[in-house]
Parts: C-alpha cells; structure tokens; sequence
C-alpha cells in the first residue's frame, strides 16, 4: 500500500538545534526555508508543508509563489489561515500558484481567528466549512450562489482555474467535536497529531463514521516529527540533546503564547507528555519531549530505520494515507530520513 511523504518548511521560526534556543541561522528567512523545499525535493519527497503564523516568520502564499519556478517535482501543501481569507481572492491565488507549480498546489485549511477577534467554536468552524464549499464551487468551476452566515456572494468561477480544472485537495485538521464536523462535511484529508495507536484507530473510526453521516469519504494524514539514526541508542541520545538546553519555564512560555494553546488537540499532545514514562515515551517509539517546547504537535518517532519504518507501516495498517514529517533541525533531518528510510517506503503524491 502507497503513501503520500511529506516535510516541512519551517515558515514561522520554527528551526532549532537545541529546542527552545533561538538561532539566528535558523530563523525563517526566504534563503533557510527555500533550502528546506530544495533538500526535500532533491531527497524524493512527495510533498511540503508550508506553515502559516500571524506574526512569526513569513508568508505562506508568497514563499509558495516565490518556489513555484525553483522546484519540478514537489508538492507544496499551503497553510491557510481561514480569519484572514477573503473566499474569492483566495479561490484565485490558489489556481494562481497551481497553474505557476503546473499543478502542484494542495491546501491546508487552518480554522483561525485573527488577533484580538473572540469567535467561538461552532461559528468558526461553520465559517471554516463555508469556506471551503466556496473554494470547491469556484474552483470546480461552477457559478456561486452562496447565502451563508459569514460571506453572502454571488460570482461567476474564476477565469484562472487550475491545471485539474477542480479545487485541490483540502487537508484539515481538529479534534473538537466541531472540527471533527467541519472535517466530514467538507475537507478531503483528514490531519491527526501524534497519538497512541488504539487513539488513531478510534479516531479513523469516528471520523470515518462522521463523514459517511454526510454521504462522504475521507482521507486521513498523520503529522509527526521523526528521529532516524543507525542505532536505537544513538536516536535516543539525540532526542536528550535536543531538550538539554530547555527549561520548564521557557517551555511553558512558548506554549503559552500560541494562539492555540487552549484548543481539545493541544491538551491531548499535554494529555500524552503526562501519561508517558520517564523518559517521555508514550508507546514504542513514539517520544513526547518535542511537545516541552512548541504547542501543536508535540511527538516523535524515534528508532532506527526499521523501527521508524515499523511505525510507519503500522500507522498505515491503520489508515492513514499521508504523513507530514519534520526533525530538528528541519533541513538536516531531511536528509537523514531521505536517505534511511524513504526509500523502503511505496509512496507517492496522494491521490482523491
């Protein structure tokens, strides 16, 4: 069975050789993150993300638009931010920068509030799902007649559609009973952080059930970051390294000031960081000090080739269709995993 393998570009200051350690020749920059883009194309991936912040780092939409000419074979995955999108001019910036990737572009929707706005969960989630029917609508070039509670609208398609001529696809991630919704009723890939199996296999199956409730199927993708060394120990001992700088408090304080710091998914990757043994590991190879550090995902596969591989494997046993990896620091863990473990992976870019 294939698989979608994607990394990350470290768009919002996201790079670390020590977690919680600021580095100036880490910091998101246009140079650091296109080299990122550029190793993972050279190393085989399927796909990037390209996260989305409000203050921290760069834009998502223009480094997507600025890498289009530099790469030929990659998938980029654009972070979206729902509080900051106008519908329209997004539906045209997407089949913009498709048509500049010659139809590379996949979407992640990000179900935000903007800074300083109080939206509560139901409305935003609703607004989220209008948003992505209207991206649907006009990018599967059909006229819009929309009278929803958020945007009112009545426009012809686009005149720029994609190379697809429909609307790529939509990845969407939430663990709230409202996200869970919003996802079965409109995205097409389904994104879980870190979690232990038996919580992925239930999860797929209330997701899957959700979404069957609205006449629809999903995808479903799991976003992780990865250890691979040659040897247990030596993956080990770098996952000690990465926090040997940390402090409780700076790790509190990082996690605090995330616009996402209350939400039902980052008190589960808490929940997971509680319950684990000394050592942070919740289950087999899954270790939960990223999360001491950044709020949001906040594990790790950490193993040797194979046992990263088994991990894998037993994820997708599972049902998941798409991974979303990253390591610290981003680039030269790309090159690891590219090198150790994705060849012994069927993959490719995912398909609806």
């Amino acid at each position: 069975m294939g698989c979608e393998v994607s990394w990350f570009s470290a768009l919002c200051d996201d790079d670390y050789e020590f977690l919680g350690q600021p580095d100036e020749a880490l910091k998101s920059s246009f140079e650091h993150c296109r080299n990122i883009v550029l190793t993972a194309e050279k190393g085989g991936f399927d796909n990037i993300l390209l996260p989305s912040g409000y203050q921290l780092g760069i834009d998502s939409t223009a480094f997507a638009a600025a890498m289009a000419p530099l790469t030929r074979t990659i998938r980029m995955l654009l972070a979206v931010r729902v509080g900051e999108a106008w519908p329209p001019q997004l539906a045209r910036q997407i089949a913009t920068l498709d048509r500049m990737m010659n139809g590379r572009l996949t979407v992640n929707i990000i179900s935000s509030e903007m800074p300083g706005e109080t939206l509560g969960s139901a409305p935003r989630y609703d607004r989220t799902v209008e948003l992505m029917l209207i991206l649907k609508t006009l990018l599967n070039g059909q006229p819009l007649d929309h009278p929803g509670e958020h945007w009112k609208l009545k426009l012809d398609p686009p005149r720029i559609t994609t190379v697809s001529g429909k609307c790529p696809p939509l990845y969407f991630g939430g663990l709230s009973p409202d996200a869970r919704e919003a996802a079965a009723k409109a995205a097409d890939v389904y994104l879980m952080w870190p979690d232990t199996m038996p919580a992925v296999r239930e999860i797929i199956a209330d997701m899957t059930k959700r979404a069957a409730a609205y006449g629809r199927t999903l995808k479903f993708g799991y976003r992780c970051h990865v250890i691979v060394r040659e040897t247990e120990d030596e993956a080990r001992a770098y996952a000690s390294r990465l926090l040997s700088k940390l402090d409780a408090e700076t790790g509190d304080a990082i996690r605090a000031k995330s616009l996402d710091s209350q939400s039902v998914g980052v008190q589960r990757q808490a929940q997971l960081r509680e319950s684990a043994g000394s050592e942070g590991f919740v289950e087999d190879n899954l270790w939960t000090g990223i999360g001491r550090a950044r709020s949001g995902c906040g594990a790790a596969i950490v193993g040797t080739p194979d046992q990263v591989l088994a991990k894998l494997k037993a994820y997708q046993a599972e049902g998941i269709e798409a991974f979303i990896l990253s390591g610290y620091p981003h680039a030269a863990e790309c090159d690891l995993f590219a090198r150790h473990v994705l060849p012994k992976l069927q993959h490719g870019p995912l398909t609806l």
